[in-house]
């Protein structure tokens, strides 16, 4: 039997993603079968759009369904106790400016099922995130990534 892959998470990020997976379904799921059933009223499914509209719409939420209660399943809560408290680690908020020019940027360190750059939330499997991963305040990283190699030197972490 194959071993399934872990997600570590923040508790805050697995209770996000446990209520996306109920408003998939309990109200998503029931939308997308009534919007089928509609459709189906059109007449020939054949060259109906709505129809084939909502079929698509209906195998996506089915499919994030069952990725979101995979990722559920398999959740290994980050424990506060467990992280580093003088470097860098999964569940920490890293600051660092950009070398030479000075831009400072703030990241926190999450599990791919939690990751959002829009908000700050950076993979730990993101080339960024695998530099920083151990490193401590005042040192400066070398970081690949695919736009060319940057360095950055950490000012602080939380």
């Amino acid at each position: 039997m194959a071993v399934e892959k872990e997600f570590p998470m923040t508790l805050a990020g697995k209770e996000k993603l446990e209520q996306e997976l109920d408003y998939l379904k309990t109200v998503k799921r029931k939308e997308v079968v009534e919007r089928i059933k509609i459709a189906r009223s059109f007449g020939d499914l054949s060259e109906n759009s709505e129809y084939d509209s909502a079929k698509e719409e209906q195998a996506f939420v089915e499919g994030r369904i069952t990725t979101l209660e995979n990722m559920i399943r398999n959740a290994k809560i980050i424990e506060e106790g467990e992280m580093a408290s003088d470097s860098v680690s999964l569940g920490r908020s890293v600051t660092f400016i950009e070398l030479p020019d000075g831009d400072e940027e703030t990241y926190t360190i999450v599990g791919s099922a939690e990751a959002d750059p829009f908000e700050g939330k950076i993979s730990n499997d993101s080339p960024i995130a695998k530099s920083l991963i151990g490193k401590k305040v005042g040192d400066q990283v070398s970081v690949q990534t695919p736009g060319g190699e940057m360095s950055v030197r950490i000012v602080s972490i939380k």
